[in-house]
């Protein structure tokens, strides 16, 4: 048994008896801040799950708060928002372009951050010059000269790799690292409406707009910058010691890489792949532009919803709930690997 408390009852109330432990007051105005933000997190999702279960003259004649004590719930608004106003095709869209865009993110950011952590880049500014060129050139003869756009790529890239043969080997200066990241991050910072045009008529070029590859591949180089970003400082705090004893034991880089860094930036890898999903699953501008009908996502149905039918709230939290269920889901199951992927890298010394 635990002896008893001797110090005077101020004292008891307001100093923890143990390091570890908390005095009773400042226990009690923990949980009362921690009930309050928890109804405050709470209450917009329960008024949104309920409103769902409302028909039009709960909504207009209310409010209600209870289900079966101030109004009747009823299935109407789901059945036809999911049965009859053809949501499934839309979200199994979302579900497939937002997935399919953040596993490929992942991966390719990953190993690009991997490697600026690892391996000293040398670009030579002569080669991203010929680069820049030879696209502006590109461009310029498949929208103004009307060259099929196979031919014209196919001859760039001809004549990109005579240059790095050629002319090229004489120049030294380049760019580092640094410039490179730099550069990655950069892209994110410029505005998708800057680049949205440009995408649209590439995509309708080579006949791929209003398709679930055109939003995939879009939304995997716009989410590139961040995992880079991101899991750079994940890949640094990973021991050298431990990659070179294995290269010492005959591994290769991509070993190295599959069996010894992802599994010690796992968490942090999660917290990356969820932020990136979240991303892609609330993206409305680009989707807006990509897609009409067959590659339409949730966020553009929403919008198309409130759009020619007013704020109709019975149906529109129908598809709220359908729309955060999984993040919501999702982030329950990870809230593990959540936590201990945002505190990587927070303390160091």
């Amino acid at each position: 048994m635990s002896a008893r408390d001797e110090r005077p009852l101020g004292r008891r109330l307001f100093e923890p008896r143990t390091i570890h432990s908390q005095a009773i007051i400042p226990q009690i105005a923990t949980y009362v801040v921690l009930l309050l933000w928890s109804v405050i997190v709470i209450a917009p999702l329960y008024w949104v799950a309920i409103t769902s279960l409302k028909l039009p003259g709960h909504v207009a004649n209310g409010p209600f708060y209870l289900p079966f004590v101030d109004f009747m719930p009823s299935l109407d608004a789901w059945d036809f928002m999911l049965l009859q106003n053809n949501t499934l095709g839309p979200y199994i869209n979302s579900v497939v372009v937002a997935l399919s865009s953040t596993i490929l993110a992942t991966l390719i950011g990953s190993l690009a951050a991997y490697a600026l952590v690892r391996i000293q880049f040398h670009v030579k500014i002569a080669a991203v010059a010929c680069f820049l060129l030879l696209l502006v050139a590109l461009i310029v003869a498949v929208y103004t000269f009307g060259v099929l756009w196979e031919i014209a790529l196919a001859v760039a890239i001809v004549l990109f790799f005579l240059f790095l043969g050629t002319i090229g080997r004489r120049f030294k200066r380049g760019l580092g690292n640094g410039d490179i990241e730099f550069w990655i991050i950069s892209n994110r910072i410029m505005p998708p409406i800057v680049a949205v045009l440009p995408i649209y008529i590439m995509f309708q070029q080579i006949r791929l707009l209003d398709t679930q590859v055109a939003l995939i591949a879009t939304y995997t180089a716009v989410n590139l910058p961040i995992v880079v970003w991101l899991t750079r400082d994940f890949f640094a705090g990973i021991p050298i010691d431990l990659e070179e004893s294995a290269e010492i034991d005959g591994a290769s880089r991509m070993r190295v890489f599959f069996t010894i860094a992802l599994p010690l930036t796992r968490s942090g890898l999660v917290a990356t792949f969820l932020l990136v999903l979240i991303l892609a699953w609330n993206e409305y501008l680009l989707a807006l532009f990509l897609s009409s009908a067959n590659a339409q996502t949730m966020p553009v149905l929403v919008s198309a919803q409130n759009t020619t039918r007013g704020p109709q709230w019975w149906y529109m939290s129908v598809l709220i709930v359908i729309m955060i269920a999984p993040v919501v889901a999702i982030t329950a199951v990870l809230q593990k690997h959540i936590a201990r992927g945002l505190l990587v890298g927070a303390v160091k010394g």
